[in-house]
């Protein structure tokens, strides 16, 4: 092959900063390649010089490369890196992420599976709009069966690589009637009729073109003499069978990769792939960069002795030339509050230091852990950001939430009446918005004084005037309880009774149990406060205070959110058995579960440079009810030598986990505290507004009540009485 290789003097450069295993990779000649790249050892470094070595060397031309990752971001920086090394040779090189490379091809081949070159890819709106149309058509429930629970299950079977026809009968279950299996086949044939294809359907695709077309698998097999793969942990099924096939002739396959760091499982990503590698591609070899750049001596022992614990790892150890530095904190606190006053008036030191507040970093397990801290960050006038989601009080449910108490509070709020007249649907759909901005305007009164002027005529359809006089009944009933309840009893009231909180409950969306924390995390945040009104007042005050100006911040976000960044402080707060690791997932996943939450706590600590603070509380306030918290496992799996015990409300140590499970008398997880309620199964009671019914069950001081008239509804005890 004719050498491509540049001519600058000093041209070896490039290399002389690489570290020996770092070098061994680059240099790596022919075969199957597996760079377990641990936390901070330089990766994508390797990644990148080792495309520019193999371009330099001659050993490869442009087109005779495929570089593969996961996110438009990595690709432009894996681009733009590899720019500096080789000139504008980078823009010729196939350098994309998976679904942009495998839509490449589809273009190229997408008469050979029965579409055209112009094909569209619906987004997400789009493809549960036709599940919808296909749910109708075979008469399904789409409330019992929401097209978005359809749209994930035939998701998780595209990343399995199983289309219609490779769906086994046991993994068809009953949702849709049983029918999910001719439902898949229907989406399929008419995303053909349409020439569209969904995210899941382009690596699919691929698998489909390469498999029945094997003159269109050599024409690319024979071209890409070499594969590079970042973050190889993070493959799903279809994906690791795309490369396979894609390396059947040449087999120089460069996998860079964590297994340790692999946290996506709920979203398909197999963490096998990496594990059975060299098993997988014969002849493979295996390079650990274990030389961490990034984080102090102790950040890496202690991130190290908890890795460990996990059985499912090829294994390293990572290390440092750099000096000790800081130990990793742990402390325990009281409660929620107490973790974020400890928090913040830590920043607020360092920031009074010039520690710059872009470099630390709050890094929670779940999303509502975060308001608490936005809280007191704002009381204290420190700047912050969340990243990879919105502000608490800016998430969609808690302005809905918002809404119906400012309209309580305020029936001229024509805003916030708007929002929530129809959500969740109550059949007050564009038509009745519209007729009721025509009486306001021409009236000159608020939406609200419209409706109640609206349902006195005949103006409207029945159904729709029965739905909007019921939700003005609903609100004048609310506004007569403001002086005989608590407004945190009122506001739990309002979000049952208004059917939003069910709403989110029938939710089969991965987002839904989220929503729902939040929410009771709002009625949390209303306890510090004397009356709805003096919290609506704070919330606006709260929102008048944020401000995106400030390039100086501090970042929240959840551990997920966390990975591959890095900072120079990072809080690891509510390490917390139940919380974290969190039990919904040890409760599905079991053992693997437990080994993915490990690993997040692994990532979380690594995010760290010169310093991490772990701590948890004994108290926690969770789904809106207080909870004995006992401290994480994974406290009890760190090494003693690198922590410094800051002492606490709460005893800890090596053994703590196991020794406060047992002084608990019960299996390691959050215990509620809560008095026995009064009431018992099968109990026959009666609540003012749904009438009589029977209790099918208990949860702390809530009943589901299956009421004679109105239904299953979750209701608070202290709202019905026994007859």
């Amino acid at each position: 092959m004719t050498s491509i290789a540049t001519s600058n003097t000093g041209d070896e450069g490039y290399l002389s900063t690489l570290n020996p295993p770092q070098l061994e990779a680059v240099e790596h000649g022919e075969g199957p390649l597996l760079v377990l790249a641990g936390a901070g050892t330089g990766k994508t470094r390797v990644l990148i010089t080792r495309l520019a070595y193999l371009l330099k060397t001659g050993q490869a031309h442009p087109k005779e490369i495929l570089a593969v990752t996961f996110t438009n971001k990595a690709a432009r920086e894996m681009r733009m890196r590899l720019a500096k090394l080789i000139g504008p040779m980078a823009e010729s090189l196939w350098i994309g992420t998976f679904h942009s490379v495998a839509v490449r091809f589809l273009r190229i081949h997408a008469e050979r599976i029965g579409l055209q070159q112009n094909f569209t890819i619906l987004d997400d709106d789009d493809q549960k709009r036709l599940i919808k149309q296909l749910l109708e058509f075979h008469d399904i429930d789409t409330k019992k069966n929401p097209p978005r629970l359809i749209q994930s299950i035939i998701q998780r079977w595209k990343d399995r690589a199983m289309t219609p026809d490779k769906v086994h009968l046991s993994d068809v279950g009953t949702v849709a009637d049983g029918k999910m299996l001719q439902l898949y086949t229907d989406y399929q044939e008419r995303l053909k009729t349409l020439n569209a294809a969904d995210f899941g359907d382009l690596i699919l695709h691929n698998l489909t073109l390469f498999r029945e077309h094997p003159d269109v698998a050599r024409q690319y097999q024979e071209q890409f003499q070499y594969l590079l793969v970042d973050e190889y942990q993070d493959t799903n099924v279809a994906q690791y069978l795309w490369l396979r096939l894609l390396t059947q002739v040449h087999k120089n396959i460069c996998c860079v990769g964590d297994d340790d760091q692999s946290i996506y499982g709920w979203r398909g990503a197999e963490v096998g792939n990496i594990l059975k590698f060299e098993k997988d591609f014969e002849g493979a070899k295996t390079i650990r960069l274990e030389q961490n750049y990034r984080s102090t001596p102790y950040i890496l022992q202690a991130a190290s002795y908890l890795i460990s614990h996990n059985k499912e790892r090829l294994g390293k150890e990572l290390w440092t030339a750099e000096e000790d530095g800081e130990k990793v904190m742990l402390r325990g606190v009281w409660d929620g509050p107490e973790e974020a006053r400890f928090v913040s008036d830590i920043i607020e030191n360092l920031y009074v230091k010039k520690h710059s507040l872009n470099e630390i970093a709050v890094l929670v397990r779940a999303g509502f852990q975060t308001r608490e801290f936005e809280e007191r960050l704002l009381t204290m006038g420190i700047p912050y950001r969340v990243i990879g989601g919105a502000r608490f009080y800016e998430r969609m449910e808690i302005r809905d939430a918002m809404a119906y108490f400012r309209v309580i509070a305020q029936p001229e709020d024509s805003l916030a009446f708007e929002r929530i007249m129809n959500t969740p649907k109550r059949g007050l759909g564009d038509a009745v918005a519209k007729k009721l901005h025509e009486i306001s305007r021409h009236q000159n009164i608020s939406l609200y004084r419209a409706a109640t002027r609206l349902i006195q005529t005949e103006e409207l359809r029945p159904q729709a005037r029965k739905s909007l006089t019921r939700l003005m009944q609903d609100f004048e009933r609310w506004r007569e309880m403001v002086d005989g309840y608590s407004h945190t009893e009122l506001a739990e009231i309002v979000l049952d009774e208004s059917g939003y909180t069910t709403m989110w409950q029938n939710h089969k969306g991965p987002d839904g149990p989220g929503r729902l924390e939040n929410l009771k995390e709002l009625i949390h945040a209303m306890e510090d406060f004397e009356n709805l009104g003096g919290f609506l007042e704070h919330v606006s005050l709260v929102m008048e205070n944020i401000t995106n100006d400030v390039d100086d911040q501090v970042s929240l976000m959840t551990l997920h959110s966390a990975k591959g960044l890095e900072f120079d402080t990072v809080f690891l707060p509510g390490w917390e058995e139940g919380l974290f690791p969190s039990q919904r997932t040890l409760d599905g996943d079991g053992e693997k579960g437990l080994e993915e939450e490990r690993r997040l706590a692994f990532v979380g600590i690594t995010r760290a440079r010169e310093r991490a603070v772990i701590s948890y509380a004994a108290n926690r306030r969770i789904h809106n009810q207080w909870h004995n918290a006992l401290p994480s496992r994974f406290i009890s799996e760190l090494p003693q030598e690198a922590l410094e015990d800051m002492g606490g409300t709460v005893s800890h140590g090596a053994h703590s986990y196991q020794q406060q499970a047992q002084s608990f008398n019960q299996t390691p997880q959050m215990k509620t505290i809560s008095s026995s309620s009064k009431f018992s199964q099968g109990e026959r009671v009666f609540h003012q507004k749904f009438g009589y019914g029977c209790v099918t069950g208990i949860d702390g001081d809530k009943l589901t009540v299956n009421f004679e008239h109105s239904g299953v509804k979750k209701i608070i005890e202290r709202f019905v009485e026994a007859v």
